[in-house]
């Protein structure tokens, strides 16, 4: 440990496999000055089966005690230790302890870096065969059906291909619940086990995976879901386009800029945005009886 300020270090653990171990891992167990673990129970078994050995301090950092062990942490920190942080699986802050010593560090000005190791959101994602050129996560949802049907209606109309993470016991009603509100017909995976022995990637679309799970799933499972399809285009008559292209021009646009902004948005040909602007114009011109439209 030095004078100066220390580091924290955010590592990847596996989540089956301790073959996947990242390399660098079993060298910053070995010389943290800090562990601190979410089970020290799980850490000596994988220390044991890196063949390794802590030599400096190791604590529990849990849910239960994150909010207490934090300004512990930054202490250490602060007085040159490096700290490492390890999550039962996988990488820590994702849906594990992790964000409040981030953000406590860095709001020191503590250097924090990582040591990239398996993630069961990206495994899944990857495994998922749905799109994955752009994505979101969600987490775990509500435990609660009336809180867990809230949260669906919320990304209901999502695009990106969502992640999600569930218990195996609430597997059954959480794909029934996302059948009703994403509608049965979209698709999905359920990764279950993922790099362990019992592995296995069931797809399918939401209402056959929601009466598969109803039969009982073990596992740690990780949830991928279609994001919904794009709608298109909106849809507007010749006076809407007209309209907009009047309060941007009100707005200061030039009519030509006003016009190729609304048919961008609008998802449509500039000439098609023009002619509707150049027919108001002639129909205002022959009186109020055939039209009002630009001046």
């Amino acid at each position: 440990m030095t004078g100066t300020t220390g580091t924290l270090v955010l590592a990847g653990t596996p989540i089956g496999d301790v073959a996947d171990a990242p390399p660098r891992l079993a060298a910053e167990l070995e010389t943290a000055d800090v562990v601190a673990a979410e089970d020290t129970r799980r850490l000596r078994r994988l220390t044991q089966a890196l063949g390794v050995h802590t030599t400096g301090r190791v604590v529990s950092y849990f849910e239960g005690n994150e909010s207490a062990r934090t300004p512990e942490l930054v202490e250490a920190l602060s007085g040159g230790a490096r700290v490492l942080l390890v999550t039962d699986a996988g990488m820590p802050s994702v849906s594990d302890p992790g964000y409040r010593l981030v953000a406590a560090a860095v709001e020191r000005d503590i250097k924090v870096t990582a040591v990239p190791g398996p993630s069961a959101v990206l495994t899944a994602l990857a495994l998922s065969a749905l799109p994955v050129d752009r994505f979101c996560f969600e987490g775990f949802l509500p435990r609660k059906a009336g809180e867990r049907l809230g949260r669906l209606r919320e990304v209901a109309d999502e695009r990106r291909t969502m992640v999600f993470f569930e218990a195996p016991h609430r597997l059954d009603d959480t794909l029934a619940a996302m059948a009703e509100v994403f509608g049965a017909d979209r698709r999905a995976a359920v990764c279950r086990e993922l790099t362990k022995t019992y592995e296995e990637v069931k797809r399918g679309p939401l209402g056959e995976l929601a009466v598969w799970a109803a039969e009982g799933v073990r596992g740690e499972i990780t949830v991928v879901v279609e994001g919904a399809a794009d709608s298109g285009p909106e849809e507007l008559d010749a006076a809407e386009l007209v309209r907009r292209v009047q309060v941007r021009e009100e707005a200061g646009e030039r009519r030509k800029e006003a016009i190729a902004a609304v048919a961008a948005d609008a998802g449509l040909p500039k000439r098609e945005v023009f002619d509707a602007v150049v027919a108001a114009k002639n129909a205002a011109r022959t009186g109020p009886a055939e039209g009002k439209g630009l001046s």
